[in-house]
């Protein structure tokens, strides 16, 4: 069983309120204009241990796990037999511990089907959730890390360990730098005392917003067996690797790949409508073509200028005329925004 995540057991009533509340303009102000934090109990940990640990995980995820660099992160996916994505993580090494961060709501499935082929292999999978506490950092925050940590990553990806857990430099969203800190959590608690007259506690939602901005996205149970990697885009950030041996899947990824097979892709968008409206999962239809539907939100925040903000998988022939529209061919319309990152011309 997954043990949820209680970032905030010794918390007072109404920080545990604060916690929960949806992003004000406050937080997202904190976030781009100086320093914050967030607890984010909406992720998950899986830790692997054993002397098969690493073959066996390379031999089912997407990227490649058994020659990762000690001082480095990547992403990865999990796919089933047909290539589509059960899950997305970050993963990295802790010591002999191979570390993966996942979607809280999909871990519990993920875990148990990938604890059943392991089989003869040395490596046992343990949800560590509840003996970890996951923070993100962003803005303004280098100077505040510096009191706690003896040295910073200084690239994207780049993690340092320290004995109050490990702190990762992950893609930087809206302008801003970002981290990722996950440790134990007495000692990340500990810790975070000293941080909180130098950045400001937000709402955990910013993060989510925040991974939309910098068009990262998150397989979560609403949207898990949607999409091929790269129909999310995990092929340009870096999550598949494409010389590495058979996963399940593999082929399908693959033949997606080299045979120009690609149509959809994801896109980051803005639409005037309430996270109730416009959520994972949610279906989109272009304006010429109200029968069926074009593509499927990824992901959804709210965003500081209104709205909501969202990663959308879409036929890129629905992207070059006409409008994307939410729910029907005439439901708030798709403000289509530009990704941080360029995606390949596809044939």
């Amino acid at each position: 069983m997954n043990s949820p995540l209680d970032p905030a057991s010794t918390l007072s009533a109404p920080e545990l309120a604060a916690e929960s509340a949806p992003p004000g303009a406050a937080d997202f102000d904190a976030v781009l204009k100086g320093g914050a934090y967030a607890i984010l109990p909406q992720f998950g940990v899986i830790d692997a241990n054993g002397d098969d640990a690493a073959t066996f995980l390379h031999s089912q995820l997407t990227n490649d796990v058994q020659h990762l660099d000690v001082a480095g992160a990547r992403l990865a996916g999990y796919c089933s037999p047909k290539g589509r994505l059960l899950a997305s993580f970050l993963t990295w090494k802790t010591g002999d511990t191979i570390r993966l961060l996942i979607s809280k709501d999909v871990q519990p499935a993920v875990q148990k089907r990938l604890s059943m082929f392991v089989l003869r292999a040395k490596a046992k999978l343990t949800d560590d959730t509840d003996k970890l506490l996951v923070v993100g950092l962003a803005g303004d925050v280098r100077g505040a890390l510096a009191s706690v940590f003896d040295a910073l990553p200084d690239g994207v990806h780049v993690k340092v360990d320290d004995p109050a857990g490990t702190l990762i430099r992950v893609p930087d969203a809206a302008g801003v730098l970002r981290y990722l800190w996950v440790g134990p959590k007495e000692a990340v608690q500990a810790r975070l005392a000293k941080l909180d007259g130098a950045v400001k506690r937000v709402s955990p939602a910013v993060w989510d917003w925040l991974d939309i901005r910098a068009g990262e996205p998150r397989i979560t149970q609403a949207v898990s067996e949607q999409f091929v990697p790269q129909m999310v885009n995990y092929d340009v950030l870096g999550g598949v690797n494409f010389r590495k041996g058979c996963y399940p899947g593999q082929e399908i990824v693959a033949r997606s790949q080299y045979r120009g097979t690609i149509k959809r892709r994801t896109a980051l968008a803005n639409v005037a409508a309430s996270l109730d409206a416009a959520h994972a999962g949610v279906e989109l239809f272009h304006s010429d073509d109200p029968s069926q539907p074009c593509g499927m939100i990824v992901n959804a925040a709210a965003a500081p200028e209104g709205g909501v903000d969202l990663l959308a998988e879409i036929k890129l022939a629905a992207l070059e005329t006409g409008s994307v529209h939410l729910g029907a061919a005439d439901g708030p319309a798709l403000r289509v925004l530009p990704l941080p990152y360029a995606l390949p011309a596809e044939v």
